[in-house]
Formats: structure tokens, sequence, C-alpha cells
């Protein structure tokens, strides 16, 4: 598959993974709403807080290693599929020791929340370290579908595996309130068994029908989805697996720095559990667009940079169309989320009261909600850039250069762990914020001088991306003032007509900054036309 290729795949992947985490989010976000209703704030906080945490724990240490690994330059052409899905078959077993390890810690160290307010903490513990060890039997076959670029698979399968789990949740909360943390339990095994179930159907299926040999398929039967030895090679590729252990102990540094809030809030309690379930509420609020956007964006481009760039090699020793077209697509990448950053952080600063007050009530626009929503809001702009330097990092980095930046990440770790302990004691919730917004900086800094110094001796400058012009600034700084002010003139105390003529206002600036960007932003509009919209180029093509 040529450069050009795996860029038009990659765009493709990242404009259906965008929609999928569209889909995702709004079902969360009505469903957080609807059970806002229902349950208590405590119980939204053991479950979206202590259990996502040893779910997302599990997995996450699990597999994020594997996938980065195999999915890195040449899997599947520098290494053998057969080796390959060896090793993505320790997942599981990886996961079994992980499950154990995390519901003991859960169960025995932790502080157990109040059975009265809160019933079914253990078997509920029990139940989510399994969802999460169900959901490492699809690890196969998902690397065998990112890496095949099988964009629509994914799509299918999260949507109807996340629709199984809102029916589940939806009709227990209504009909069987009193079963307490058994409902979102048993939704979350729901939602895993079916990912699981998806996928094998799927690759079944597929390499039963004639179209997997005709596409050169690198398996043949289905057995081939099971791990056995070949003959006249080793049961795994050895070099790929040092690769995943270091990967694996970056994961570990970056699961701390991902989930740190979460890991503070769990094991030393700064916060209540009914804190703790405003604070997630706002924060899932907050990330909706990063998670939605972004996020899918670092996932595919990350394959993208993978298969174009020969790790560890110096790009003046590469092929140089390759490298052209990696640095183009660096600067775009860069000048998307920087553009879409900063108007997330202009208007986030003038409108949380609003959404917190549609969403959820007094309950959410009282106290430090809004506060915390805004600091978010300008938290995404560091979030967006930092997931598109570290995508292109993560993609160019030698294992030794990976194995060096363990450390930095240790050290990030470590300062982000007790920045938070010591901001959340003087600032409250709003201390999370402040320390992922230090951290975050800081990796971005050491993303930018790897960039630098990659492309610092050729004729290619991707990091100008990071520089927006003066009249889309002018912009968004006259909307900064006039959103600001029409929030404090007509926001919220006034009735629904001044809120609806305070988004009207806020309509009216966003229109003039979308004009900036079409007039300045030439190459980024053309890239998200020709790239990131499958559709318009289904149309010109």
């Amino acid at each position: 598959m040529s450069s050009r290729d795996v860029l038009r795949s990659a765009s493709t992947l990242a404009s259906y993974n965008v929609l999928l985490q569209v889909m995702f989010r709004v079902l969360t976000f009505l469903l957080n709403a609807f059970t806002l209703r229902f349950v208590s704030k405590e119980l939204v906080g053991v479950v979206n807080v202590r259990l996502a945490l040893l779910y997302s724990t599990l997995v996450f240490l699990s597999r994020e290693a594997f996938r980065r690994a195999c999915l890195s330059g040449g899997s599947g052409t520098d290494h053998s599929w057969r080796q390959v899905i060896n090793l993505l078959w320790l997942t599981l077993p990886l996961g079994v020791l992980w499950a154990a390890l995390l519901v003991a810690v859960w169960l025995w160290l932790l502080e157990v929340p109040d059975p009265q307010t809160v019933p079914y903490y253990g078997p509920a513990v029990v139940m989510f370290a399994l969802s999460g060890v169900q959901e490492l039997l699809a690890e196969p076959f998902w690397v065998l579908a990112q890496a095949h670029m099988f964009v629509r698979l994914k799509v299918v399968a999260e949507s109807l595996a996340m629709i199984a789990k809102c029916s589940v949740t939806v009709v227990l909360v209504v009909f069987a309130r009193d079963w307490g943390l058994y409902i979102f339990s048993a939704a979350h095994l729901v939602y895993t068994g079916f990912l699981v179930l998806c996928y094998a159907v799927y690759f079944i299926r597929f390499l039963a029908s004639e179209s997997a040999a005709k596409e050169g398929f690198p398996l043949r039967r289905a057995a081939d989805l099971l791990p056995c030895r070949a003959a006249g090679e080793p049961l795994v590729d050895w070099t790929l697996a040092k690769l995943t252990w270091s990967f694996f102990k970056q994961s570990f540094l970056k699961q701390i720095l991902t989930e740190g809030e979460r890991y503070v809030m769990t094991f030393f309690n700064v916060l209540s559990f009914g804190d703790q379930g405003v604070y997630d509420i706002v924060n899932n609020l907050g990330s909706m667009v990063a998670r939605f956007i972004f996020l899918p964006i670092e996932e595919s481009f990350y394959i993208f940079f993978a298969k174009v760039l020969e790790r560890g090699r110096d790009v003046k020793s590469q092929k140089q169309e390759d490298i052209a077209l990696a640095a183009g697509v660096l600067e775009c990448l860069l000048k998307l989320v920087l553009v879409v950053g900063l108007i997330i952080s202009v208007y986030g600063y003038a409108y949380s009261h609003l959404a917190l007050d549609i969403y959820g009530g007094s309950l959410l626009s009282s106290g430090a909600g809004p506060t915390l929503l805004r600091c978010y809001s300008c938290y995404v702009l560091l979030l967006a850039v930092n997931g598109v330097t570290e995508c292109f990092v993560f993609a160019a980095m030698s294992q030794e250069e990976v194995d060096k930046y363990n450390f930095v990440m240790l050290a990030l770790s470590v300062s982000f762990l007790l920045l938070s302990y010591l901001l959340t004691w003087w600032a409250g919730s709003v201390g999370f914020i402040l320390a992922n917004c230090l951290n975050m900086g800081l990796r971005i800094l050491h993303s930018v001088l790897y960039i630098h110094r990659c492309f610092g001796s050729t004729q290619w400058k991707p990091l100008r991306g990071l520089l927006p012009s003066p009249l889309l600034i002018l912009a968004l700084a006259v909307s900064a003032v006039v959103t600001s002010l029409s929030e404090v003139v007509l926001c919220c105390d006034g009735g629904w007509l001044l809120r609806l003529v305070h988004v009207g206002v806020g309509a009216l600036c966003l229109l003039g900054v979308v004009v900036a960007v079409l007039v300045t932003e030439t190459q980024l509009i053309q890239f998200v036309r020709t790239q990131l919209l499958p559709e318009y180029r289904k149309k010109h093509t």
C-alpha cells in the first residue's frame, strides 16, 4: 500500500472514528442526564470514578503496549502475522493477572462506600474486572481490523455494543432501581460481550468468504485467529516483543498521567463520592469534543505516521516523498486542532454556566461547576495539541528513544500526582485541571523539541501549524470579549428569552471566526475537504 493510499485510509478511518465518538458521547451525554434524575450523585461517583478507573486501568495496561507495537511500521510485513497474533493473545493472561491484583486492591485496600447509599459494591468490582478481561478477547481482531483499515467494522461493532449498554442501563434504572451497582455492572458486561461477539462473527464470516483470498488477507481460516506455532519460526517475534516491553513501561506511566485525577481521588480521598460524581459529570461534559474529535484523529493518524515513517531513522535517509507527505499532514493536523481548541477555549468560558444549568440544573451550575468547566475548556486546547504531537513522536521514535522517554514520563507522572494532591487541597476539584494543564504543557514542550530536531535541517517546517493567522487571533479576541459581556448582561437568571439572545450573540461571533478561518487558512480547508471528509472525496473522484 503506497503512502498516499495509507493517508486516504487513515483519513477515512479518522472520519468514521469521529462519527463513532460523536454518537458515543451523545448517547453517554443523554444517558448521564437521564440517570441523574434516578440515582444519587454518590452512586454516579462510584461508577464513573472508582469502577471506571478499575476497568480502564485493567484494559489499558493489558493491551496498549501490544497495540502500539503491533501497529508500528511494518507489522505483518517485517513480522509474520502468525507471530503477531500469538503475541496479541498474551493480553488475555496478562489481563487476568491485572484483574486479580486490581480486584484485591479495590476490595481490601480502598475505602468501601456506605452500603446504604451505594449497595453491592463488592460484586460490582468483580463484574467490572470480568468485563475488562472479556473485552481482551477481541484484541487480535481489533489489531487486524486497524492494520488492514477495516474502517466500518469498528463503527458497527462499537455502535451495537453501546446501544445494547444504554438499553440495559435505561431499563434497569427505571424498573430495578434498587439493584444499585448491579445495574451498571450488568450493562458493562453486555457492552464488552457485544463487542467481542461482533468482531468474532465478522472475521469468521470474512475468512470463510472468497473476499479474504482476493484481497490478499494474511490469514486463511478462522483457526488462524487462535494462537499456534508456525513451522520453522519462533512462537513470537522477539524484536516485536522487546518493542512491546518498551511501550508497556511507557503505557504504565501514560495511564497515570491520563487518569491521574481519578487515582488521586480514589487513593487519597481528597473528595467525597458525591463531589467525585459532580466532578466526573463536568469533566465528561468538558471533554466531549476532545474525545470525539481529537482522540479519533490521534489514533488514526498514528497508524498513518507509523506506516509512512521508518522508526528511528533520520528523516534525510528516508524516502523524501514520504517525509514531505508526513510533514504536510502534521502541519495541517496541528493547525486543525489548534483552531478547534482555541474556539472551544473562547466559547467555553462564556457558555459554561449556561451549559451546566441546562444539563443538570442547580446541582451542576452552582458552586465550582462553571469554574471547573471554564478551566477544562482551556485544558482542551493543550490536550488537542499534545495528542497530535505525541502521535507523530511515538511513531517516529526508535526503541532506544522510547526507553529514554520512559524516564521523562516517570518524572511527569510523579510531578503530576504531587501537583494534583497539593492543588486539590488548595483549589478543590479545579486543582485537578490546573495540574493537568501544567503536565500537558511539559509533554507538548518535549514533543515540539523532538519534532524541531527531526525537521530542523530540512526544508519542511510542520511546527508552523501552531501559528494561527493574525486575522483569526483578532476574531477570537473580539468573540471572547463580546460573549463574556453577553454572559454578564443576559445570562442566566433572566429567563429563556435572554438565554436565547446570549446563544444568538455567540452564534454571530462564531460565524465571524469561521469566516476568518475560511479566508486565512486555505491549506487547512483543503486538507479537511480532501482528507477528513470522505463524502466530499467520493463526490469528486
